[in-house]
């Protein structure tokens, strides 16, 4: 068996070890308030986005990207696909107006022709190797194919059998596609491309594969999947995809064509059917997808080995239709703030979210006020947070409303806990914002302007039994309150310590 691994591990020289992976971002565009092409690109700019995908050649935005130096894949539309799969001159027309028109500027370095064609246009599968040789031969004509790798993205659907991944092969009755196709990239260089979704694969595994398995979350040993085959080890569904393919490939005679993934994500935001599409989840993947790949981790089969990967996507697309899920993958807003702050410390300045460190804990708009009022009598109880400013006649009191002392304390908690995962919740009535809700006189815990010693961004309550801070007595009441509050705080918002 260890004969057997270590063939394996030699057979597929992939990509040089000390190549390293990077992390890029999908744009998709089906938004209500689209941003500008400058505004894009000044978000990228400022969160130090170096690589990005487009689902077209939108000629405004490339323009926009001119001497900035990031990488970009441009793609060919599924609708073009057939036109250019048939004729070479429209082939050559389409690099003409969107590559050669924008290079050397603008920094164009991969042609995605068509998306998951195979599965989701089958009718334009068999022109699919046409377009890909028609499209590389205009870039040769010009001069460009070493620069500009081709290639197509995939559906990891097109994997049958993909655990144990020693045993996946691809779906054989697209065979007449895929070996030819494989055999183009290989011998110009170019790389499979792979949207992986451990989200879906999660969601359809009818409880099989765990929610901890599916988000990179650490699982003891004994939890962990193992290839008999092989015996190697898998902690997450990520790796096992993408190793699904390498042997995939190599069962096609194909080894040496790396794998880059295209698109993988989380949805922030699901309905009754998604439960485990939250802000939290969401933000716990592309965390920990991030640190995997710039960690240059690899996979199991190819440890130390580049998996570059795109994530899906950039803003959240409120026009995309189907389920609340589809609207919801995005990693910021239209107006360009996150939608959560990745928890990315030790990943490098990629993603980082939030340029300033200002980011703030408030009170969720249109939350339940009995859920509210719950939450804020748990910070300022068993969260040990000093509400003390909230008392009537202090720097906080006004406005005097739940939503408004209950942002306090939530933010109090926050920062105390040094933005760390969970502690902006509170049972879904709490959301981070990089608007520094300080007002008046009244300065929140990491406020830039906020003046004297800070303990992690806040003080603790002098104690938890104490009513020194005034906000136990103001919230909870009589003893008897008290106790029920607290009993009900703990039982509700227990989460938030996980």
């Amino acid at each position: 068996m260890a004969t057997l691994l270590l063939f394996f591990l030699l057979a597929v020289s992939v990509v040089s070890a000390d190549e390293d992976a990077f992390i890029g971002v999908n744009i998709g565009t089906d938004l209500s308030d689209m941003p500008s092409p400058t505004q894009v690109v000044a978000l990228l700019k400022a969160q130090s986005i170096r690589h990005i995908r487009l689902y077209d050649a939108d000629r405004a935005l490339l323009l926009a990207l001119a001497n900035t130096g990031i990488q970009v894949t441009v793609s060919v539309p599924n609708e073009q696909l057939l036109g250019i799969g048939q004729s070479n001159a429209t082939a050559a027309n389409w690099v003409a107006r969107n590559v050669i028109a924008h290079v050397p500027a603008t920094n164009i370095t991969a042609i995605a022709v068509g998306s998951e064609v195979l599965t989701a246009l089958p009718n334009a599968a068999p022109v699919l190797v046409s377009a890909l040789k028609f499209i590389h031969s205009a870039l040769v004509a010009s001069n460009l194919d070493s620069q500009i790798k081709v290639s197509t993205p995939h559906s990891s659907s097109i994997i049958l059998d993909s655990f144990p991944p020693s045993q996946a092969f691809f779906n054989r009755s697209w065979d007449p596609v895929m070996v030819p196709l494989l055999k183009f990239l290989q011998s110009t260089g170019s790389y499979l491309m792979l949207n992986v979704y451990p989200y879906y694969d999660y969601m359809q595994s009818n409880g099989v594969i765990p929610l901890d398995y599916a988000l990179f979350r650490p699982l003891p040993p004994n939890k962990e999947a193992v290839d008999a085959n092989t015996l190697l080890h898998y902690t997450n569904v990520f790796d096992a995809v993408v190793d699904a393919a390498y042997f995939a490939m190599s069962y096609a005679n194909v080894t040496n064509v790396p794998i880059v993934v295209t698109e993988s994500g989380w949805p922030s935001k699901g309905d009754t059917s998604e439960p485990d599409a939250t802000l939290e989840n969401a933000n716990t993947y592309n965390s920990n997808l991030i640190r995997h790949v710039l960690n240059n981790t690899g996979t199991p089969k190819h440890p130390g080995i580049a998996v570059s990967t795109y994530i899906y996507e950039l803003y959240n697309e409120d026009l995309r239709p189907s389920s609340v899920s589809e609207k919801n993958w995005g990693l910021f807003d239209a107006n360009g703030l996150p939608v959560y702050i990745l928890h990315l410390t030790g990943a490098g300045t990629v993603l980082a979210n939030d340029t300033t460190n200002q980011t703030f804990c408030v009170a969720k708009s249109g939350s339940d006020s009995k859920m509210l009022q719950a939450a804020l009598d748990w910070a300022c109880g068993p969260g040990k947070v000093d509400c003390s400013p909230l008392l009537q006649g202090q720097s906080c009191y006004d406005p005097n409303t739940v939503v408004a002392h209950a942002t306090y304390a939530f933010n109090a908690y926050f920062q105390h806990m040094a933005k760390s995962s969970g502690t902006c919740d509170f049972k879904g009535v709490a959301t981070i914002t990089t608007t520094d809700p300080s007002h008046g006189s009244c300065r929140f815990p990491g406020s830039a302007g906020k003046n004297g010693t800070l303990i992690n961004g806040t003080s603790l309550a002098p104690s938890s039994n104490s009513t020194s801070s005034g906000c136990l007595s103001l919230y909870f009441g009589g003893g008897g309150s008290f106790t029920n509050s607290v009993i009900m705080g703990v039982l509700l918002f227990s989460v938030v310590l996980l």
